[in-house]
């Protein structure tokens, strides 16, 4: 067995393997079984398995299901969370009733609420990494920024 590769990223002291695990297909994107019926069970033993041959980086979104491939995440990772780096993305709005409104929402408030939601749907009171997907063109980057940036001080 080959030994993956594993890189500082950013000032934080996150260290990371030079290869994740993609987890969209894992489950339905935007209520869209794009890839055919997903397994749950399958999905979590690739999960375990990636974890054993040395690959502990799982990238998702709020939008993969939406919100149903981070539960299957935290399913997975149930129990070990500090044996993995996790990578989530906001940025598609997704309402109360949880339905993807397919509108991009970077507004400070909404990036609040979005990683809230993911705080919750991952099972862990942090996120590694946490990225906008798509870019709000009518919210000013510097607010989605600062919003992020406070996320940081709050260690989440």
């Amino acid at each position: 067995m080959s030994t993956i590769q594993k890189f500082k990223l950013g000032n934080q002291g996150l260290i990371v393997p030079n290869i994740g695990l993609g987890c969209m297909g894992m489950t339905q994107i935007a209520g869209m079984d794009i890839y055919g019926k997903a397994d749950e069970t399958e999905a979590i033993a690739t999960i375990h398995r990636s974890l054993e041959l040395g690959g502990n980086f799982l990238d998702t979104a709020d939008l993969y299901g939406p919100l149903f491939n981070e539960r299957l995440i935290a399913k997975a990772i149930k129990g070990n969370r500090n044996a993995y780096t996790i990578a989530t993305k906001f940025g598609y709005e997704i309402d109360d009733n949880e339905q993807l409104t397919w509108q991009f929402n970077g507004k400070k408030e909404y990036v609040k609420k979005a990683v809230e939601r993911s705080l919750k749907n991952l099972g862990t009171d942090y996120i590694d990494l946490y990225y906008l997907h798509r870019l709000d063109p009518n919210t000013p980057i510097e607010e989605t920024v600062q919003a992020m940036s406070d996320l940081v001080k709050e260690g989440k």
